[in-house]
């Protein structure tokens, strides 16, 4: 400790060596070491007041940024705005600005709301065209299916959608129904590969009572190509007072139901060919773990 003291004794010319030093463009650390001083309280003394040469400046290139953002603030302009201009963060610029005055607004309450709501709508209008771009995209990747591709297709969507037989019910038919208009078409290529003609199929409208029985017959017999007279009568589903319905309006046409008469074999064929699928796949996950 008495070394220490003595080292530091003569403290004021110490101090003149060291602004000379500094003075002359040096360092922190360069007069650290030229003078021997491994205490920073002592070093911050001796060069009280002195500022560091240009040199040992790091440049701020946000400096402009902040320049600019309070240019733009003073102007009346909104965090917002000022992110959007410089392309930086709202932290940043509420960190450059917030000494300055808040702008008087420029607008109304509702036309700020109009400005917003606005906004938003280009908002949700820009996501609208990208989700369309890449479900365009996504569509033209398909391209044409082999017979073989809608096979396998057909299957995995029976196998999801349609009536399957049970050990404890057997009903080997191929029995399928849905809502959707497209499923409804694909599942009737399948049949077209499989050879299954249309006066083999039995269709059925199934509906709310409530609903417009004859409107959504016209629909499916539209999807199917096949005559409203050929349909079988509409199954009605009664409505549960304590159920809130939301498949209501024009556009609800109820399930079509599709029976294929005297289609055991094709019952069969395709349970064989989805457990073919399931193994196939279960092959490749294990051969790609090796």
């Amino acid at each position: 400790m008495a070394h220490s003291k003595s080292k530091y004794a003569d403290f004021e010319g110490l101090r003149e060596r060291a602004v000379a030093l500094r003075r002359a463009g040096l360092s922190r650390r360069q007069i650290r070491d030229r003078l021997h001083i491994d205490n920073n309280d002592i070093l911050n003394r001796l060069l009280q007041g002195e500022p560091p040469p240009e040199w040992t400046k790091r440049p701020n290139a946000k400096d402009d940024l902040r320049a600019r953002a309070r240019e733009l603030r003073q102007q009346g302009w909104t965090y917002h705005q000022i992110q959007a201009e410089l392309g930086c963060s709202k932290s940043s610029v509420s960190l450059w600005v917030r000494d300055l005055p808040h702008p008087e607004p420029k607008c109304t309450p509702e036309e700020r709301r109009a400005r917003m709501n606005a906004g938003l709508a280009r908002l949700r209008s820009s996501q609208d065209r990208e989700r369309e771009a890449l479900k365009k995209a996504a569509a033209a990747a398909i391209g044409e299916l082999s017979a073989r591709e809608l096979f396998i297709v057909g299957v995995a969507l029976y196998w999801a959608e349609g009536a399957k037989d049970k050990p404890y019910r057997r009903t080997e038919v191929l029995n399928f129904i849905n809502s959707d208009p497209d499923v409804i078409r694909l599942f009737l290529s399948w049949l077209d590969l499989l050879g299954v003609t249309r006066d083999r199929l039995t269709v059925r409208v199934s509906i709310h009572e409530t609903a417009d029985v004859a409107s959504a017959e016209k629909f499916w017999a539209e999807v199917t190509g096949i005559d409203v007279s050929s349909f079988s009568k509409a199954t009605l589903k009664r409505h549960n007072p304590r159920t809130v319905r939301k498949n209501t309006g024009d556009s609800y046409r109820g399930c079509l139901a599709i029976y294929v008469r005297q289609s055991a074999d094709l019952y069969r064929r395709m349970e064989g060919a989805w457990y073919g699928i399931v193994e196939a796949v279960s092959e490749r996950d294990l051969g790609n773990r090796t």
